[in-house]
């Protein structure tokens, strides 16, 4: 975690950052005005905090809603990154489409957990989120950004030069900071009004309106059941595309290094047979001037 995370805005940013982006103005001016005859420094940076654009605040709320679908995208991103040091290019545009198949799920996942805060996302904010989350995967400063659950606005990445972290954080110095994870409110509990006793005349009627109603309630209790049931097979399902797109990855990556050390062993397998067949000539040389040493020794000794 960054240095600095002791400096005493942050938490105050962490909990406004994950209000609904529609409360974030008042909130941050309540909070100010609260804080301003105990440190009026530390109540000026908190009004100076920006809202941020519906494509940050969605992509914040993911951070904070699904930390482990983050997690995910940003492992498979450093696989990639790490794979582009060394693949092909046919290589790398399979994997640009894994990456694509990747943000895409994560952006559905965000689109539903702002749908259920009651946020309309059209394809023009989600377009944002998605080029959001593909920086996240390309950028290592774009990572620490999303992943600080503080953007403000929302990011681009190419892969080549960085991406523009500052501009789109409240606290850049703050990055390295981990959004804390936050659990979905829980539904509204129904409001109960006392009902005054029909007339003899309507008790039927209303004894069979409450009935329908009963029943309504039922049902859309069974559909929020159904709704819950269907987003967590949806993040179970996208987890395990992201893992298996990693561990793809992972075995393209050994593959090559398996290639690479069978070229290596052919060369040195080659190199050992020509150093084979030069210390037989050196035998043969060396057997050869040993005899005409001796030759020219018994030559002398007749001499004798």
């Amino acid at each position: 975690m960054s240095a600095a995370s002791d400096d005493p805005l942050l938490p105050h940013a962490d909990a406004l950052y994950a209000r609904p982006v529609g409360e974030f103005t008042a909130a941050r001016d309540a909070l100010a005005k609260e804080l301003r005859s105990e440190d009026r420094e530390l109540s000026n940076r908190v009004k100076s905090l920006r809202k941020p654009s519906l494509a940050a605040w969605v992509v914040n709320l993911l951070v904070r809603r699904d930390a482990e679908q983050v997690t995910q995208v940003l492992q498979v991103g450093a696989a990639l990154r790490e794979a582009q040091r060394s693949l092909d290019g046919d290589e790398l545009r399979a994997l640009t489409r894994q990456r694509r198949q990747v943000t895409a799920a994560a952006t559905s996942r965000a689109r539903t957990l702002a749908t259920d805060e009651g946020a309309r996302v059209t394809e023009a904010v989600a377009e944002q989120v998605e080029a959001t989350l593909t920086a996240a995967m390309v950028d290592e400063g774009a990572a620490e950004a999303v992943r600080s659950g503080l953007l403000v606005a929302s990011l681009s990445a190419n892969g080549v030069d960085a991406a523009d972290v500052a501009a789109a954080v409240a606290l850049p110095e703050a990055l390295g900071f981990e959004a804390t994870a936050q659990e979905p409110p829980p539904p509204a509990r129904p409001e109960l009004h006392v009902v005054p006793s029909p007339e003899p005349d309507a008790a039927a009627a209303r004894e069979e309106r409450r009935a329908v109603e009963k029943a309504l309630r039922e049902a859309a209790a069974a559909v929020r059941a159904a709704g819950r049931a269907h987003r967590r097979a949806e993040r179970g399902l996208d987890k395990l595309r992201a893992a298996a797109l990693q561990v793809q990855a992972e075995l393209d990556e050994l593959r090559r290094q398996v290639v690479e050390r069978e070229e290596r062993a052919e060369e040195l397998d080659e190199k050992t047979a020509e150093a084979e067949e030069a210390v037989e000539d050196a035998a043969v040389a060396l057997a050869d001037a040993e005899a005409e040493r001796d030759a020219r020794q018994a030559e002398l000794d007749e001499l004798d």
